[in-house]
């Protein structure tokens, strides 16, 4: 059966991107299809300035989100990434057989730098280094795909170029994965700035939708939302940006097509109303499964408890196989 992998990172509240490009999927498609394992990556949101007990908080947000998103435990295995010693055991010999070079070429690494360094500040060297906790997040599984928005493709390339590395160097260890990814609003963009993804991360808070918003809120967001220049609804992502958002939104909400559903709407507004309402119904079952497991948080931890005792025990003999074929002597 096909193995499949993927991750939530807590350094934001979860968003509509998040659900439409990834939990939506998980839920309905892989862990019926799959051999699922799906983490809350917390060791990823120490790679920047941090607030421990926002972290913490994040992390059992997102996790809860999981679940009421539609994971369910006998079927897929949820768990939190720190609580499995394994990825940081694995992330370390990965480091011994990536370069400087790979890590430097991350564009998501890039970025981050160029804007802190325009501050007049530093990043932490886990930012640099941490697409290779991340491969080792995938490799220690032996997973065959990770589902991800098409702004982590370049992550999973690193996996599997770390892994065919290792295999060569030192004995075949490591399942050498592929990256897959939803074919409507694999990445949803901001609302205010059709040019930038919806990141849970941002800071423009009327520019995203989050799982959480009251409903009124998330209609007088996507009302709110900023269209372009001329009066017909076009599907156009270079030339109308923020018409071809919404469009995706609704289409992915609804089943739809983009340029379809385009040909149905003779004004912004109509379709702004429109996209409004699909998406809080799509969302109305989340927040509402969110509340009842709020409500039995021995529900949520339960689950992360037995998720990592089952992660553990799958990641542990590829992990330990690693450390025999690198060199080191067995304890």
């Amino acid at each position: 059966m096909t193995r499949v992998f993927s991750g939530v990172k807590p350094t934001g509240h979860l968003t509509l991107g998040n659900y439409l490009g990834a939990l939506r999927r998980w839920a309905e498609v892989d862990q019926h299809q799959a051999d699922a394992l799906f983490c809350v990556v917390d060791l990823h949101a120490l790679t920047v300035d941090h607030d421990p007990a926002r972290v913490r908080r994040l992390s059992r947000q997102a996790a809860t989100l999981l679940l009421a998103s539609g994971l369910d435990p006998r079927r897929c295995t949820v768990f939190v990434q720190s609580h499995v010693d394994e990825h940081a055991r694995l992330s370390y010999l990965l480091e011994c057989v990536a370069t400087d070079g790979e890590m430097r070429r991350m564009i998501q690494y890039k970025e981050k730098a160029a804007r802190e360094q325009a501050r007049g500040g530093s990043v932490r060297l886990s930012l640099l280094t941490y697409p290779v906790l991340m491969a080792a997040d995938i490799l220690a599984y032996g997973t065959d795909e990770v589902p991800v928005g098409d702004d982590q493709t370049q992550h999973v390339e690193l996996a599997r170029d770390l892994a065919v590395r290792f295999n060569h160097r030192y004995g075949h260890t490591f399942v050498v994965p592929k990256a897959t990814s939803p074919k409507v609003a694999a990445r949803v963009m901001n609302l205010q700035d059709p040019a930038s993804k919806m990141g849970k991360s941002d800071d423009s808070g009327p520019g995203i939708v989050y799982l959480l918003d009251e409903p009124e809120v998330t209609r007088k967001k996507i009302m709110r939302a900023v269209t372009d220049s001329g009066q017909d609804v076009v599907h156009d992502r270079e030339g109308r940006p923020g018409i071809a958002n919404l469009l995706e939104i609704l289409a992915a909400c609804t089943g739809g097509d983009p340029e379809e559903l385009a040909g149905g709407y003779a004004s912004y507004g109509a379709l702004k109303k429109d996209t409004a309402e699909a998406v809080v119904e799509l969302l109305g079952p989340v927040r509402e499964r969110h509340r009842e497991l709020c409500a039995d948080p021995g529900f949520v931890e339960g689950v992360l408890r037995a998720g990592a005792e089952k992660a553990r025990a799958m990641a542990r003999p590829t992990v330990d196989a690693a450390y025999r074929a690198i060199g080191l002597l067995p304890a």
